[in-house]
């Protein structure tokens, strides 16, 4: 396998896209959470508390995706400055090491969509038996 300095670049773009888009979903859950802490303490509904303890959950997942993420980048950059240097032994496993982040942080992604989908099925579930009665639109 040859390794140049723009192959570890071609990480650069599509990670920084990645923690743009979890900085994203961070920020609309953080404000989710403080809605839904405000009618919390309002209601003291166990609906809001469970709902609230989910986005909890994914706002831990997606700043473990942005830390991986982060360590990929971070890789990346090492293994550039190791093939400028000529270490290529280090660079190839540098290299390595920051795809295996950057899986581990694609991975981390689709577990909290699925948390999600898991959580709006809930949160609908109660409209099942409305879609049988109406008619589709």
């Amino acid at each position: 396998m040859s390794l140049d300095l723009s192959t570890p670049a071609l990480l650069f773009p599509a990670i920084s896209l990645l923690l743009l888009a979890y900085t994203n979903r961070f920020l609309t859950l953080a404000t989710l959470i403080r809605n839904l802490h405000g009618k919390y303490k309002e209601e003291q509904d166990p609906l809001l508390f469970d709902q609230i303890r989910n986005l909890k959950l994914r706002t831990r997942l997606i700043r473990d995706m942005q830390v991986l993420g982060v360590i990929s980048l971070f890789l990346s950059a090492l293994c550039m400055l190791l093939l400028f240097q000529g270490y290529m032994p280090a660079a190839k496993w540098t290299f390595g090491f920051s795809l295996v982040f950057l899986l581990a942080s694609l991975g981390l992604s689709v577990w909290e969509i699925q948390i999600s989908i898991r959580a709006l099925n809930i949160q609908l579930s109660d409209m099942s038996g409305a879609e049988k009665t109406k008619p589709p639109v």
